[in-house]
C-alpha cells in the first residue's frame, strides 16, 4: 500500500495493508493483523463488503482474499474535457488552433446541429453519451477526482455532464465555458452578462448536487475579453469557488496575443486582478520571466498536460523553474481527442522524462515527486478531501494489479519506481469511489460497458461522414501563418 498521507510519511509504505471504510470515508489504514481484522469482521454484523472476495461468507480473517495488487488513492486530474473521447486520432500532426478547428469545434458543431436526429437515434442525448464515455477513460486508469473544462458548445449541456457524473459514481468539478472574441460567432457570450447568468442558474441548480462543484471556466486568454474576465473572477469570489482558464499553451498564438495586447497572457490576467490563490491555469507553456514571477507572487497554480502539450507541438512548460519558484503545479492528461487517452501514470512518466532528457540531469522529478502530482498535489489545488489513503479522507481508492509480467518483481522498495517507469497505466483492477466498488477485477460495476463503446463507435462514424460534406470553420484564435 502506498498511502501518501502526511501524517504517516508520504514516503510510506505498508506490506500486507488494508483499508478499512465507512460511508463514503476512509475509517481505518493499516498492516494487516489477523486479530484486529476479526474484530471488526465481529463488529460488522451482514454489512461487510469485502473487495475481491467471492459470493462466500467472511467470518474470520482467514476468509480474507490477499490481492496481488498495491493500494493507491484514486488518481486527481486537474484539467480534463470529457466532449473528446469520440475524437481520439482525429486531425492529428497539426498545431492546437487547426486541431481545435478540425477536431473538438468542428464535432461540437456537429452535435449541436444533429442534436435532435442523434437523440432519436440513440435513444438519448448524445452529449450523455459522450460524456459518459469520458467518465469510463478516467475510471480505466484509475481516476476518481476530475476538473471538466466544458467549453464551446458543452456549456449548454452541464445537466448531461452531471448526468453522467451520476451514473459513473466520480467526483467532477465542472469548469464552465465562456467566450466573447475571437471564437465561432454561434457560441460567444454577448453581452457578458450571458455567461454570469449562467453560472447563476447553473450553481443554483446544482449546488445540492453530490459529488458536483461548479465553478467558472473561461476558455482562454485570447477568447475572453477584460470585462468578462472580471465578472466572472467576482462571481467565482463571491460564490468562494475557483476558477480555471486555459493559458500560453501554443507558441504562435502566445505570441500573437502579447504582440496584440501588448502583454503576455499572464500579464494580461495579472492586470486586471484575475489571479491569487485561488486561480488556476491550464498548460503554461509559453512563458517570460515575468510571468514567472507573477505565477509565484500571486501562487496562481499550473496543470501540466505533458501529453496533449507534446502531440499537439506546443511545446513544455518549465517545470525545474516552477519548482525552485513554489509555483504549485499538477499533472493531467488533457482531453482524450489531444491527448488520446486518459493514461495519467502515462502523462506522470512523461513529464519526468522530458525533463531529465531537457536538463541532461536524472536526478529530477523523482518517481514519488510526479505520483504526489497525480494525487494528493492536486487534490490541494481543486480543495479536495482526497488524494491520500488517511483516515477521515474521502474512499476513493484504486488498486493495481501486480500479477502482470511488467510489474514483476514488485517490492516495497521500488513500488512507486514501477507505478511510474514500468506500468502501462491501465492494469487498474478495483477502482472505489467515493466508497463504491465501481471496477471490480477489471469490470465496470454498474456501466454497460459494450453498449457504450458501441454506440460512441457509430456515433464516430457519423461524424467522420458529417466531416466529409462540412468545411470546419476557421473561427479559433490566430493561426501560424497570420
Amino acid at each position: 500500500m502506498v498511502p501518501l498521507s502526511d501524517a504517516l510519511g508520504r514516503e510510506s509504505r505498508i506490506e500486507d495493508g488494508y483499508i478499512l471504510t465507512e460511508g463514503n470515508l476512509i475509517k481505518e489504514v493499516g498492516k494487516f493483523k489477523p486479530d484486529s481484522i476479526d474484530e471488526i469482521i465481529s463488529n460488522s454484523n451482514t454489512d461487510l463488503i469485502v473487495i475481491g472476495a467471492t459470493d462466500g461468507q467472511i467470518t474470520s480473517s482467514n476468509d480474507v482474499p490477499q490481492i496481488n495488487g498495491v493500494a493507491l488513492p484514486g488518481f486527481v486530474k486537474a484539467h480534463g474535457h470529457d466532449h473528446e473521447s469520440p475524437l481520439i486520432g482525429i486531425a492529428k500532426d497539426v498545431p492546437l488552433t487547426t486541431w481545435l478547428d478540425e477536431a473538438v469545434n468542428h464535432f461540437t458543431g456537429f452535435l449541436h446541429e444533429e442534436e435532435e436526429a442523434l437523440t432519436k437515434k440513440f435513444g438519448q442525448s448524445p452529449y450523455y453519451l459522450t460524456y459518459l464515455k469520458a467518465r469510463i477513460d478516467d475510471l480505466q486508469h484509475g481516476i476518481t477526482t476530475a476538473l471538466v473544462h466544458h467549453c464551446n458548445f458543452n456549456k449548454y449541456h452541464v445537466p448531461e455532464l452531471v448526468e453522467a457524473n451520476r451514473d459513473a459514481k466520480t467526483k467532477i468539478t465542472i469548469a464552465v465555458g465562456s467566450q466573447d472574441r475571437h471564437y465561432d460567432p454561434r457560441i460567444l457570450d454577448k453581452p457578458a452578462k450571458v455567461a454570469i447568468e449562467r453560472m447563476d442558474t447553473l450553481f443554483e441548480k446544482f449546488t445540492n448536487e453530490p459529488n458536483v462543484r461548479i465553478i467558472p471556466g473561461p476558455d482562454q486568454f485570447f477568447s475572453n475579453g477584460p470585462e468578462l474576465l472580471k465578472h466572472l473572477k467576482i462571481w467565482a469570489n463571491n460564490h468562494q469557488t475557483m476558477i480555471h482558464i486555459h493559458s500560453s499553451e501554443e507558441f504562435a498564438t502566445t505570441q500573437w496575443f502579447t504582440k496584440e495586447y501588448g502583454l503576455t497572457p499572464i500579464e494580461y490576467a495579472q492586470s486586471i486582478g484575475f489571479l491569487d490563490e485561488n486561480t488556476f491555469v491550464g498548460h503554461q507553456v509559453h512563458n517570460s520571466e515575468n510571468d514567472l514571477q507573477i505565477l509565484a507572487e500571486t501562487n496562481t497554480a499550473v496543470v501540466h498536460n505533458p501529453l496533449a502539450n507534446t502531440i499537439l507541438g506546443s511545446g513544455m512548460p518549465p517545470l525545474i523553474e516552477f519548482k525552485s519558484r513554489n509555483i504549485p503545479f499538477a499533472i493531467s492528461t488533457d482531453g482524450s481527442g489531444s491527448a488520446d487517452n486518459q493514461n495519467i501514470i502515462n502523462a506522470a512518466r512523461l513529464a519526468a522524462q522530458y525533463q531529465k532528457a531537457f536538463h541532461k540531469n536524472a536526478t529530477l522529478m523523482t518517481a514519488q515527486d510526479v505520483l504526489e502530482r497525480i494525487t494528493i498535489i492536486p487534490s490541494q489545488i481543486l480543495n479536495y478531501n482526497t488524494g491520500s489513503l488517511t483516515p477521515g479522507k474521502s474512499a476513493d481508492i484504486i488498486v493495481v494489479d501486480l500479477s502482470v509480467p511488467n510489474l514483476t518483481p514488485t517490492r516495497s522498495d521500488n513500488v512507486v519506481e514501477n507505478l511510474i517507469w514500468a506500468a502501462n497505466g491501465n492494469e487498474i483492477s478495483y477502482v472505489i469511489s467515493n466508497g463504491e466498488e465501481v471496477v471490480n477485477n477489471y469490470k465496470f460495476v454498474y456501466i454497460d460497458l459494450n453498449t457504450v463503446l458501441s454506440q460512441i463507435q457509430e456515433l464516430s462514424e457519423l461524424f467522420y461522414a458529417y466531416k466529409k460534406q462540412k468545411t470546419a470553420r476557421k473561427a479559433t484564435g490566430i493561426r501560424e501563418s497570420e
